[in-house]
């Protein structure tokens, strides 16, 4: 069961991605989006019951502990780390390439009403934290494997879990962004800063990105 477990969470996403990308071809509709999410609870709510009930996990091990101050401070200094330093240069590098950027995957929710975008943030953020740094780590720890591999397997996979929807470079900047996550969740084993800080980016891109499309509307 738990290479069972590790499976659905390294490629489940993966899954869920080409899936959605296989039946768009187009702007995304509403329900289908809504029921992409659905099966990414239920993925991750299955990856848990594995993780706890027949690998015997224990909540810490997968970083999940009471949310502290200190966990709010690090989560706050990871948010303006990615905002104002990894963010921008990220754009810059990949102008600078002449590759296109995020435009793409963001013109693909553009149908996608805000509260629906909210959500999705809240659902993929947490779940990618769960399943890419908290579980996988934890889980291929117990399978015996060494600490940087149980690292950099799950943050490969996360890479290109996102490219279906943004393609090749876009989803390549997240490997030094996922590096990040997991090198931080390497050192506190505190899940909370990490979630905090990947829903809180991801949302500031997405109202930034909203803002600009309704500016040139």
């Amino acid at each position: 069961m738990s290479w069972l477990g590790l499976g659905l969470a390294l490629l489940g996403p993966f899954a869920l991605a080409l899936l959605g990308e296989g039946k768009r071809g187009g702007p995304v509709g509403l329900a289908g989006a809504l029921a992409g999410e659905a099966l990414y609870v239920a993925l991750v709510a299955l990856v848990l019951w594995i993780a706890f009930v027949p690998a015997g996990l224990t909540a810490e091990a997968l970083g999940l502990r009471p949310l502290r101050w200190q966990s709010l401070a690090w989560g706050a200094v990871l948010l303006a780390f990615f905002q104002y330093a990894y963010g921008p240069v990220v754009v810059l590098a990949l102008r600078r390439l002449g590759v296109s950027g995020f435009e793409a995957g963001l013109a693909k929710m553009r149908g996608l009403p805000l509260w629906y975008l909210v959500l999705a943030v809240l659902v993929g953020g947490t779940a990618e934290e769960l399943l890419y740094r908290g579980y996988a780590i934890a889980q291929l720890e117990q399978l015996g494997a060494g600490v940087w591999l149980a690292a950099l397997l799950p943050l490969l996979v996360f890479t290109f879990a996102h490219v279906p929807l943004w393609g090749l470079a876009p989803a390549l900047t997240t490997f030094l962004g996922g590096g990040v996550f997991t090198l931080f969740f390497l050192w506190q084993r505190d899940l909370g800063p990490n979630v905090i800080a990947h829903v809180a980016t991801d949302l500031v891109g997405i109202a930034l990105a909203r803002r600009s499309s309704q500016k040139a509307n």
